[in-house]
This record gives C-alpha cells, structure tokens and sequence, in this order.
C-alpha cells in the first residue's frame, strides 16, 4: 500500500447545510486530480442535525474519505482527534464551509521542500470578500488583544482555519495541546473556541518548530453558531487563560 502523502481533517458539528451544496464533493474532486495520496478525515464532533448521517452515507461510498464519530467537545477536541488518526508524511486541518478553498493547499505544500520549514499556516491578510466592517474591527481587536496578552507578534492572523504540519510536528503538538487540557470534555453549546488556534501555535513556537505564514484566498461565510458579543467576551477570556497557562509552564 502507498504512504499517504496529504491527510486532510475537516470537523463537522451541524453543517447539514453545507454537505447537501457539495463542499465535500468539491473537496474530492480536487484531491483526485492530484498524483498524491491522500486520506480526507471527517470528525463529526456531535451533530444533531442529521449531518452524521450523511457522512457515514459519503464515507461509505468514497474510499479515501473516513469518519470518526465522537460527542461534542468542540473543534479544539474534534481537530485534535483527527490529526493524531492522520498518516499522511503532511497533515492540514481546514474548515467544512471552504471559507478558503482547498484548491490553496496548493500554496502551502511547496514550502515543505526545502525542510526549512514544520507548520504552514493560511493568513487572512485583508478583509476577505464579504466581510462585513463590524466583524473586520473584531477581528483586528483580537490580533491586537492577543499579542498583548499571549504574544506572538510575528504571526498575523491566528485564527485562519487552513493550518498543515508535518507529520512529526503535528503529533507533538497535538499530543502536548490535548495534555494541556487533560482530554477534552463534552461541551453543551457551540463556542467558537478563539484560544485554539493561539494555544497550538505558541505549543508549536515553544517546541522550536519553524512556522512559515502564506497569504490564503477566502470568502467570509456567516454562521449562525457566530455571536460577536457572546464570542468577544469569551475569546479574551481565553487570552487570559492561556496567558496564565504560558506563565506556569504549560506550553514548554
């Protein structure tokens, strides 16, 4: 059996919406066009919307594609659990809506061949096409709020959901993220989880790992799980907790 080249996770909490406009069709077809090999892990983080049932009916139809099922933890818990079922030699984690299409994973691979570099990140350098004035000044808040809280101020924007690693780097990373919180307990509502993608990338920076950023295409898509004043209050409470973790040593 060939290596798999390219694990592609993607977690799915509710979006029935977005399976039955195709966005795994999609998703398929570009990856079939490619040389490579490569696995598409689905992580269905406790849907109740009947999105389960689509997948285990895509999954069982598309070979290369494979579902895990688990209870409501978030996507810090859902990506987590599909990045440490990966094979592939390169492991990314992108978002069901296509938000950034997976056509820009060709923007992130080439940067893998020198070995320079462990983790490429997408980085959502403007606006995006859509994106409403109110959310673009949340999200320059954030960058702001996050560097003087957690720091990183050489990352531009943390939050793009278009993240690839090597194998190696991603199951160190991924393995100390899920030590950090002690597993991952079920949750009763839908939070976005801002801390996530902060807590991964200092984990990656405090292991020495190499991070290139890559200016990605996106679309700005609305969710009704998105609540900016619920989400704001919530995201610089995760700023304060990770800061706190970072002062005791729980990153290193």
């Amino acid at each position: 059996m060939k290596e798999v080249f390219l694990s592609v996770v993607i977690p799915c909490f509710e979006e029935k919406a977005n399976l039955h406009r195709g966005v795994l069709d999609k998703v398929k077809r570009f990856l079939d066009d490619k040389k490579y090999e490569y696995e598409v892990i689905i992580v269905d983080d406790g849907s109740k919307d009947g999105s389960a049932e689509f997948l285990r009916k895509f999954t069982k139809e598309n070979i290369f594609f494979k579902l895990i099922e688990g209870k409501h933890t978030g996507k810090r818990g859902a990506v987590t659990s599909g990045i440490l079922e990966a094979k592939g030699k390169f492991v990314m984690f992108i978002d069901m809506d296509q938000a950034t299409p997976i056509e820009e994973v060709d923007k992130l691979l080439p940067f893998f061949e020198s070995g320079e570099y462990d983790v490429v990140i997408g980085s959502r350098t403007t606006g995006g096409l859509g994106y409403p004035f109110s959310r673009l000044m949340l999200h320059d808040a954030g960058i702001i709020l996050r560097k003087i809280i957690v720091g990183m101020p050489d990352i531009i924007d943390t939050q793009c959901g278009f993240k690839m690693f090597t194998r190696d780097s991603s199951r160190k990373i991924f393995t100390k993220l899920k030590d950090v919180h002690k597993g991952f307990r079920e949750i009763s509502n839908s939070a976005v989880q801002f801390g996530f993608d902060v807590e991964l990338l200092l984990i990656a920076k405090n292991m020495g790992f190499k991070i290139k950023q890559v200016q990605v295409n996106w679309l700005y898509v609305e969710s009704r799980r998105v609540s900016p004043v619920r989400d704001s209050i919530d995201g610089i409470l995760n700023l304060i907790r990770i800061r706190m973790n970072k002062i005791q040593g729980l990153y290193s």
